[in-house]
């Protein structure tokens, strides 16, 4: 009978955290409106057109041609984009591998507002850890919503628009230099490790599932504000149910090791 209370607390914490945040089942997929469905080992449509920060035309087929650390981001995003930015450019700054030669990056925005002229102001403030000569190597693109939407959805990068801005989740995903999707980083900090192993592992065409999956889409946008703001009720939540597990458990082997002391 003391095993029920505990098991009935496991499964609340189990279901009050999975949420949706991130699912592999693709007959789960249209559940998600935001968050992730991963699609390991896709390759994604390399014929989509964007425009860089220069405002030239490209084709995702031009520039994928080697391991890739491809994101997505709105550049008017008050929220957790600078954060994934910074993150990346932390990551880039601290690896053991050369920009340009063993890996590169793209930035996509997912708000077809955006223009090159944005891509290039918003570029300037996280490629300051690149030497100069590497900066043309992490590429800031703008697209049509069309072409944004095959793309966004090839990844299984599922946001929604709210107010003045929109909900998402953070992530960053690497792509091989065939067009494969190889790895799914999730979060807004990555250890160069991980991200080094996975731009090896990208550059063979192997596909790896991350075993970390914990995404930061605990924000909801306030159209008054303009600004995302913590999911307070889900947090104490989820602390509550931890708490309450812990002290279950406390009192659980408690009780077993007075009934071998008796």
């Amino acid at each position: 009978m003391k095993k029920i209370p505990l098991l009935i607390l496991l499964i609340l914490f189990a279901r009050f955290t999975s949420g949706q945040n991130f699912v592999k089942d693709n007959n789960l997929s249209s559940q998600v409106e935001i968050g992730i469905v991963e699609k390991l080992g896709d390759t994604i449509p390399l014929d989509l057109s964007f425009n860089n920060e220069n405002n030239e035309p490209v084709t995702l087929r031009q520039l994928i041609n080697k391991p890739t650390i491809l994101c997505f981001v709105f550049y008017d995003c008050p929220g957790i984009c600078p954060a994934l930015q910074t993150g990346v450019a932390d990551a880039v700054g601290h690896l053991d591998m050369e920009l340009g030669k063993d890996y590169q990056v793209i930035t996509i925005s997912f708000d077809p507002l955006d223009n090159p002229e944005k891509a290039k102001q918003i570029k300037a403030n996280y490629v300051q850890k690149v030497s100069p000569d590497k900066q043309k190597y992490w590429m800031y693109l703008t697209g049509t919503q069309e072409n944004i939407t095959k793309i966004t959805e090839a990844i299984g990068f599922r946001y929604k628009v709210q107010g003045m801005g929109f909900a998402h989740p953070s992530a960053i995903y690497i792509i091989s230099p065939k067009g494969k999707i190889t790895r799914y980083l999730y979060g807004l900090t990555y250890l160069p490790f991980d991200v080094k192993m996975a731009i090896i592992e990208s550059e063979k065409g192997l596909a790896r599932p991350t075993i970390s999956k914990i995404m930061d889409i605990c924000f909801s946008y306030n159209p008054g504000s303009r600004t995302y703001t913590l999911q307070v009720t889900r947090i104490v939540g989820i602390l509550t149910i931890f708490i309450a597990l812990c002290i279950l458990g406390i009192l659980f082997f408690k009780g077993r090791r007075k009934s071998k002391n008796n």
